[in-house]
């Protein structure tokens, strides 16, 4: 079975499993429903991101729109201008001027 499929198939149970841990231990006072609930949060974004390393080891490609890979396999040149930081400057072994532009 595909690991990614796996993982979301165990997303809800495991949601699940957490919220009766969670009801455990506030019965015990040990740990209230005020101070447990980012753990939901926290097992969510850890399976979210366990799928999507899942999905990049099984080799597909990334959703589209995804900002950190290009799909066509030629890399992208930015528009003049636009970048947030400056071009890079090729005059680094320019020994005339000092190496100042």
């Amino acid at each position: 079975m595909n690991r990614y499929i796996m993982i979301r198939r165990l997303r809800g149970p495991a949601v699940l499993l957490l919220i009766g841990v969670m009801a455990l231990l506030a019965q015990a006072d040990i740990l209230g429903w005020g101070q447990s609930w980012p753990l939901i949060l926290i097992l969510i974004g850890l399976l979210l991101l366990a799928e999507r390393a899942a999905l990049a080891a099984g080799g597909y490609p990334p959703p589209p729109g995804a900002p950190w890979q290009n799909t066509t396999g030629q890399g992208t040149q930015p528009t003049p201008g636009t970048a947030i930081v400056p071009t890079e400057s090729h005059d680094y072994g320019d020994e005339i001027h000092g190496g100042q532009s």
